[in-house]
């Protein structure tokens, strides 16, 4: 499963335009709902360096059940030379068991120019539950069970079984501010793979908002030359509807 990086980026630059247009002026609560996030910073003189950095979530909920789909998109330069080109995209469906308890199944592709592998797919299903849910703090937590497919950088290929577990925490800091961290660690028999994603957002004006965020991401086995971790750093505006 491959996309050229320059449709990718493109591809999402529309969804992103398309969703704040059509949603600017729909201020009735529904079953939908979602934030589209553009970033871009561009430096001259004695070097020139370019980032873009994009992702859309849309979520719907209807009853006991709850569907989700994110995707996540970045690029950066330096000179002529491509740095960084990262792309994520994930669906996840969430039924309801109780006022804390849930069950969830979901699928995630990432693919990653830079990292030991060229693409990694996995499926898990398992249980959740949401630890803390009060005015200022919320923490849910999940485990569970799935498979993983990867394609890796020197031409190898690994199918495995993993588990899977995650965190998501967010403190509301004020009317206008926020923090969220969130946590995912995929452990099979040939790798595990670690992601935190940090971010800060501050409400600027209406649903637009400023996001700081800083992911990073580990892979315990890669190929000989290439580094586990990677990290990104990404300031963008957000539209949330």
């Amino acid at each position: 499963m491959r996309f050229p990086p320059k449709h990718c980026i493109s591809i999402m630059i529309m969804i992103t335009v398309w969703a704040t247009a059509s949603y600017a002026d729909d201020e009735e609560e529904g079953p939908w709902s979602g934030k589209a996030a553009l970033g871009y910073l561009a430096t001259s003189g004695n070097a020139e360096n370019s980032t873009l950095n994009t992702s859309f979530e849309v979520g719907y909920e209807t009853g006991d059940w709850q569907h989700v789909l994110e995707a996540f998109a970045i690029h950066a330069t330096e000179g002529n030379s491509t740095t960084a080109e990262a792309y994520r995209l994930g669906w996840k469906s969430e039924r309801k068991l109780s006022e804390h308890d849930f069950l969830f199944g979901r699928i995630d592709w990432r693919k990653d120019r830079f990292s030991g592998f060229d693409t990694q797919v996995s499926q898990s299903v398992g249980y959740g539950r949401h630890l803390i849910a009060s005015s200022a703090h919320t923490l849910n937590a999940e485990i569970g069970l799935g498979a993983r497919q990867s394609e890796r950088r020197d031409g190898g290929k690994e199918d495995e079984m993993i588990a899977r577990g995650g965190l998501s925490y967010k403190w509301l800091l004020s009317e206008s501010a926020e923090f969220n961290q969130d946590f995912v660690i995929e452990s099979g028999k040939e790798n595990t793979y670690l992601e935190s994603v940090s971010a800060l957002k501050t409400r600027l004006i209406g649903n637009l908002a400023l996001v700081a965020s800083y992911t990073v991401k580990n892979n315990s086995d890669v190929p000989v030359g290439t580094e586990n971790t990677d990290s990104y750093s990404a300031l963008s505006l957000e539209y949330s509807f």
